[in-house]
């Protein structure tokens, strides 16, 4: 065979263009892009901090902050619409990139955009701290104008009294606002009517206490009472009022009885995040079995399927090395704490019911994996976050085949069978994961190893960075022999672990879907995508 005849013969290896369509990504491989409407949503949820293996976190960000404004210009409205929906339905860990992309819309969309972006204010900083976090980004990106006085004084004068003054005492100063700066800024003070709200806002700014026997100002009153008690004082206060663990001085967070107190009514997401000081004082623990089951059975409520799974996923990594990441302080993690956190993590995902499809799931175990920061301060990888994510959907499909893939350069064939099943945890799961690869990326490596030992699978599953190049074959052109071979209209869904422009599905295929990793709805979405009947009656109500 002449090489004339090789050329059109041969597969189109990756470091190569498959067609007219595809792009370089920063490794050298070629790739489909994702329109700016893909990017918004990778960046609502993913974020862009730490930067990538191959690109750095300002390079990143600047990629991502384009791709925004682009949405703007092009379409305002729905970009807050996206905003919006990232943010009510729970699909991101932070809330970061939803406050910085609603202060871009709030700073440089039309007319109409920059007002619904603040009409939209009390719905993305839900709170004071997330207020705080906003005015920091907007600030800096236009001024106090009349429109943005207006949304920030209505995010106070739209509460009540005891909502405002539960704000203020719990979120004192954040991001070098206070709410002190924000009410003379914004001119709160003059519009408000109502003589507790008014009563609050002379504290706030002059320091004069409200009158003890209105409601609203108790909680003012025991926050200032509670700054120079005992412990014994503070528990009656904390009891009595409800409080919240920040407004307790540092230093008496630090005694038993208090902790305790605090846990009486802690609410869930606090209480997950206090698990190590709870175990550490004593105030859970092997023989403090009944608040132990208290606490178990507080993880395991409903109300947890409205944490973040990246935020239980952090929590569980942090509980169970019984050593804080910043702190001096160390615990021995309780098993069925570890346990329910474990199962709180796989609720966390949108309800999803199983699709009976057989599932091929593939992780890229490659460098760049291990490199890719998901939770920076959790130091939790791509590949680790990969792993969870496989797990949490092998755990809902009962047909599946779970496998590892880096390339033909890490060993013969590149792949990789896990010695993982569903039943095992999560974290002993992603601890194996981590310690396999490196090597390149070569994405066609499942539908290949699919090929070579007669699997039959109805959709190929691949968590990846998107930095594709190390194989001779595209995964698109991979997909597309396996489906000829086969006889069967195997599906592909790329999972995206970093907020890249880059999948190695190709969006004109029907057959193909881009998913946002750590996307909360992922499971739901791909249930969907895989033809599953889906109840949605429940979601509407609980506004899931």
């Amino acid at each position: 065979m002449d090489y004339l005849s090789r050329i059109t013969s041969e597969p189109t290896p990756q470091s190569e263009p498959l067609d007219g369509r595809q792009i370089l990504n920063n490794a050298g491989g070629y790739v489909y892009p994702v329109d700016d409407w893909t990017r918004l949503t990778r960046f609502l949820i993913l974020g862009s901090e730490g930067g990538s293996y191959y690109a750095t976190e300002r390079k990143l960000t600047l990629e991502n902050v384009g791709a925004v404004k682009r949405c703007i210009q092009e379409d305002g409205p729905t970009t807050v619409g996206h905003v919006l929906n990232v943010t009510i339905n729970h699909r991101s860990a932070r809330a970061d990139m939803a406050l910085y992309t609603l202060a871009l819309c709030a700073a440089e969309g039309d007319t109409i955009t920059r007002q619904l972006a603040l009409d939209q204010l009390p719905h993305v900083a839900n709170t004071a701290s997330k207020l705080m976090q906003f005015l920091s980004y907007v600030t800096t990106m236009r001024g106090w104008g009349r429109r943005l006085r207006t949304a920030v004084s209505n995010w106070y004068l739209e509460k009540s009294p005891s909502d405002v003054a539960y704000q203020v005492t719990k979120y004192r100063q954040r991001n070098k606002w206070s709410h002190r700066d924000i009410l003379r800024q914004c001119h709160a003070l003059a519009d408000v009517d109502d003589h507790e709200l008014r009563n609050i806002f002379q504290w706030i700014t002059h320091g004069d206490l409200p009158p003890a026997d209105q409601e609203s100002a108790k909680i003012i009153h025991a926050f200032n009472r509670i700054q120079d008690a005992d412990a014994d004082t503070a528990c009656e206060l904390i009891r009595a009022h409800r409080m919240a663990w920040e407004l307790v001085p540092s230093a008496l967070r630090g005694e038993r009885k208090v902790m305790e107190a605090l846990s009486e009514h802690m609410p869930l997401v606090a209480t997950i995040r206090n698990l190590g000081n709870l175990t550490r004082l004593g105030a859970i623990g092997p023989m403090n079995c009944e608040a132990t089951l208290k606490t178990i059975g507080r993880i395991g409520e409903p109300g947890a399927t409205f944490i973040h799974p990246l935020n239980l996923l952090h929590s569980l990594m942090v509980y169970r090395a019984g050593k804080g990441e910043r702190g001096r302080h160390t615990w021995k993690p309780i098993t069925q704490i570890v346990d329910a956190l474990d199962e709180a993590f796989e609720r966390s995902f949108h309800n999803a019911p199983q699709s009976g499809q057989r599932l091929y799931i593939g992780i890229d175990v490659s460098g760049s994996m291990d490199y890719n920061f998901i939770n920076r301060p959790a130091q939790m990888t791509a590949r680790m976050g990969a792993c969870a994510m496989a797990m949490a959907l092998a755990r809902r499909e009962p047909h599946h085949v779970l496998r590892a893939f880096s390339s033909k350069t890490w060993n013969d064939n590149g792949m990789a069978p896990l010695d993982i099943t569903a039943g095992d945890s999560l974290t002993d799961a992603m601890a194996k994961t981590n310690a396999m690869g490196w090597g390149g990326t070569d994405c066609a490596l499942p539908m290949l190893d699919a090929m070579d030992n007669d699997l039959p699978v109805d959709c190929f599953v691949i968590l990846t960075d998107g930095e594709t190049w190390a194989g001779d074959i595209h995964p698109m052109a991979a997909l597309r022999q396996y489906r000829e071979k086969t006889g069967i209209p195997a599906k592909l869904v790329s999972f995206a672990m970093v907020a890249n422009r880059f999948s190695v599905a190709d969006p004109e295929d029907a057959g193909t879907m881009d998913v946002v990793g750590f996307d909360a709805a992922a499971p739901l979405m791909i249930s969907q995508f895989l033809g599953a009947q889906v109840e949605t009656g429940q979601e509407d109500e609980e506004g899931v």
